[in-house]
């Protein structure tokens, strides 16, 4: 294992995962819930951040690393999972849209990792649809985490209850395609 400084931020990031979900375990007495919200969502954004600095991190220090490229989508995918889990918990996300984005993210993973081994993997590479889903969660995710009023600007649950749909959509639309661009092998 390369453990490098962009591996390490993938490493953290996968270690933030239980301080997000322990925020919402902690005594009333220690942590109001409005302060629960806000601390999750800080740390569930700064987490969002570390994906993107050390992808370029990686790239700009010219520390790429086949075990990195496996690491980083897997803690994406542990976070976004984690979150969603706790969001349905806290009655802030359907269980039904819960199912299709974790749903999707592990059956995409297992056809990546197929046509892999087929030699086909350029036929399901991340495009942009892939790309906006991402957007579009990772911004619905904390919305929803933070659940409260914005500087008295907007109601977050409300804004995140059409997001998480958006990001639901898109992510059975991007699924589609994926499927759709591995028909030919799967036929086969």
């Amino acid at each position: 294992m390369n453990l490098n400084l962009p591996n390490l931020l993938t490493w953290l990031r996968i270690l933030a995962i239980p301080l997000v979900v322990g925020v919402f375990y902690l005594p009333p007495e220690w942590l109001e819930a409005h302060a629960k919200n806000q601390v999750a969502t800080f740390l569930f954004v700064l987490a969002a951040l570390t994906d993107w600095l050390d992808g370029w991190l990686a790239r700009k220090l010219d520390q790429q690393s086949a075990f990195g490229a496996f690491l980083d989508p897997v803690a994406d995918k542990l976070m976004v999972a984690a979150a969603l889990i706790v969001l349905v918990q806290l009655q802030r996300c359907d269980g039904l849209i819960a199912l299709i984005i974790i749903g999707r993210e592990i059956t995409i993973s297992a056809l990546r990792e197929w046509m892999a081994q087929q030699g086909q993997s350029k036929s399901v590479a991340v495009n942009a649809l892939g790309k906006i889903k991402t957007i579009v969660q990772m911004i619905a995710i904390p919305v929803l985490l933070f659940h409260d009023n914005f500087l008295g600007l907007f109601e977050a649950s409300a804004l995140g209850y059409w997001l998480i749909r958006a990001a639901a959509v898109l992510t059975l639309v991007s699924m589609a395609y994926y499927l759709k661009a591995a028909l030919p092998m799967l036929r086969r």
